[in-house]
């Protein structure tokens, strides 16, 4: 045991552990004959530790911690039981005295307090076995993915405004994502966090679902019940940054433990936290062991990896930086880190969903390590976002100035494996709610954000789509309440509902949609430079040649006699209409489209369309129309 233990420390000391959780924390340990909690902790620069809690009546004296090598101290306690609270005494070199929460703590206890809590992760029997066994041969690069982004404690609240629990959630948010066609569901963070107002994004418990919404185990119910109505479950996760909180990874003991030394490179100027220092081991492995944690004792199938371009980058937000070695501005040890991190997550559960939120230029975020990539599987495009969003706050009349803006995303398409998204972020701080991003009349707002979901759900990437969306949420997100479902109350609001569930379900009954994600094999443009019309039509293929055709129209104008090309003869008949009158739009009649032998650029056939004002028609080509 000692052998194996000293061979853990030594990985971890090295940064290349990925199970830190399970010898590091709190555990269970029968020592002496005797039953109880073994604590160790990782605090090198400490004058000295002890484990403080319900258990010993908080007394700084009676448990102290020895030092077993490595810069870890160790304690085994008979009195600690299940469901304890317990903090670290930690001594600065100083003489001054901090209690600290377990950084491998697995469970928090309810804020105000602070403490950690002795709390097992076994017990739990899953009954996932089906859902995960399908994932592991499909995959998902090929696959629809269609995801549900989602604050847990504002999506739905109980009567007297509390916030559902992780287990009332699943019973309500899996039915109605199975209804509305997501395939995944992606959470803001849920590793425990002390400030409501980060949303989960400062992080201070890396190993615990927050308390707020329930037990490890509950949580565990959660994704169980969600792969067992198959849904994926993507979870945030943040290791840019930590606040400084006290009683948090804050210079743990009493120095730059977690944190780089540097004062000029150790915060974000902007946000106030803490940066790792990814080139310490013992960091390296923290983070890949939290990673890996959420794979395995969770079973979630993918980690968003939140702020990646603020890890890339040693100039990011900051005028005067310290340049690496070579003189560059890039973070070798980040990279480094991020590489490693992508290969323990591949190996732990190889069809994980490694995303990265990157919103730079920055090469090769999905490709492998080997090629001399991060290694991550997906990327958030957030040009393609920038971009859209622009474009359709323009009032229609100016559209035409800035048509480049709606196709400028596919001379790089293909360069990463990207999901498209319309996420939390873009809804808050002021920015406007989606619908209320549209310009024009109440009508016109609805019919320019069903335009907008059409082209998404038919540009080639992933798609993403934060909660409250789907029905037009006219007010911003606010995690103090619960989303505005009353709102379906109302005939628009119900119809881009309906609009959106019907557009989920042809997306992943559409293989043309997603199969050929990655090349300009599922892509052909048909019209792609009609500026002054402001329409786009192109082509969606899949592997077996069957195909869709898109066709957007941008300005409130009905075109009639609209001449395009098409590849091959026969008639092409609309199948999915946003101006359809039961989404809310104008009705106006879209006759199917019969190509005649009359070549239009370098396509043989042409047809003439009719384009309905502010809408996105798909259609699929039949030989005769009976």
């Amino acid at each position: 045991m000692l052998q194996e233990l000293a061979s853990a420390l030594q990985s971890f000391a090295d940064g290349t552990c990925d199970f830190a959780g399970d010898f590091l924390g709190c555990h269970p340990l029968r020592h002496d004959g005797l039953d109880g909690y073994v604590f160790r902790v990782w605090a090198p620069n400490a004058a000295a530790v002890s484990v403080v809690g319900d258990f010993n009546f908080w007394n700084e004296e009676d448990l102290p911690m020895q030092p077993i090598g490595w810069g870890v101290w160790e304690v085994f306690s008979r009195y600690a039981k299940v469901g304890g609270a317990y903090k670290y005494c930690v001594t600065h070199r100083t003489g001054r005295r901090v209690h600290k929460s377990d950084p491998y703590a697995t469970r928090c206890a309810a804020l105000p307090e602070k403490s950690s809590v002795i709390w097992p992760l076994d017990g739990y029997r899953w009954h996932d076995g089906a859902f995960l066994r399908k994932l592991e041969k499909e995959g998902t690069l090929d696959r629809p993915v269609n995801i549900y982004e989602m604050h847990l404690g504002s999506w739905k609240a109980k009567a007297d405004g509390s916030p559902l629990g992780y287990r009332e959630l699943a019973a309500e948010l899996v039915p109605y994502l199975q209804d509305m066609g997501y395939t995944h569901v992606e959470i803001m963070p849920v590793s425990e966090y002390p400030f409501e107002g980060s949303w989960g994004y400062q992080v201070t418990g890396y190993f615990a679902p927050t308390f707020r919404y329930g037990t490890p185990q509950d949580f565990m119910a959660f994704v169980d019940a969600c792969h067992q109505g198959g849904i994926g479950v993507i979870l945030d996760w943040v290791p840019a940054h930590f606040p400084k909180d006290e009683h948090g990874l804050y210079e743990f003991d009493g120095t730059c433990q977690y944190e780089l030394s540097d004062p000029q490179m150790n915060e974000h100027p902007d946000w106030g936290t803490r940066i790792f220092d990814y080139g310490r081991g013992e960091v390296k492995s923290f983070l890949i062991s939290s990673a890996v944690h959420w794979i395995k004792k969770y079973h979630v199938d993918g980690i968003r990896v939140d702020a990646v371009a603020s890890m890339l980058y040693l100039d990011y937000n900051r005028q005067n930086y310290k340049p690496n070695r070579y003189g560059g501005k890039e973070n070798l040890e980040a990279i480094d880190f991020l590489r490693a991190c992508n290969r323990a997550c591949f190996a732990a559960k190889p069809n994980v969903m490694m995303i990265a939120e990157e919103s730079t230029a920055f090469p090769l975020i999905t490709k492998p390590d080997y090629e001399g990539g991060l290694g991550f599987l997906y990327k958030w495009n957030m040009g393609w976002m920038n971009d859209m969003l622009d474009y359709m706050k323009l009032d229609p009349l100016w559209r035409k100035g800035d048509h480049n803006a709606l196709t400028f995303s596919m001379t790089y398409a293909f360069s990463e494996n990207f999901i498209l998204p319309l996420s939390h972020d873009e809804v808050v701080h002021g920015k406007a709610s989606l619908v209320n991003k549209m310009p024009g009349y109440y009508d016109d707002k609805f019919a320019n954000l069903r335009v907008l979901f059409g082209y998404m759900m038919a540009h080639p990437g992933k798609k993403l789509l934060f909660m409250g969306g789907e029905f037009a949420q006219f007010i911003e997100w606010n995690y103090k309440q619960p989303l505005d479902w009353l709102l379906l109350d109302y005939d628009r609001h119900r119809q881009m509902k309906e609009f959106v569930r019907v557009l989920n379900h042809f997306y992943r009954e559409n293989a043309a949609l997603w199969q050929n994600d990655r090349d300009w094999d599922g892509f052909r443009w048909i019209q792609a430079d009609d500026r002054d019309n402001s329409v786009i039509a192109f082509r969606r293929i899949d592997r077996k040649g069957k195909e869709l055709i898109a066709v957007c129209n941008f300005c409130p104008v009905t075109r009639t006699g609209y001449r395009m090309g098409l590849p091959k003869p026969g008639w092409y008949v609309p199948v999915l209409n946003s101006d359809a009158p039961e989404f809310g739009g104008t009705g106006t009649d879209v006759p199917a489209v019969k190509a005649f032998k009359k070549p239009w650029g370098e396509l043989a056939y042409s047809g003439d369309f009719t384009l309905p004002p502010l809408s996105v028609v798909y259609y699929r080509r039949v030989r005769t129309i009976k």
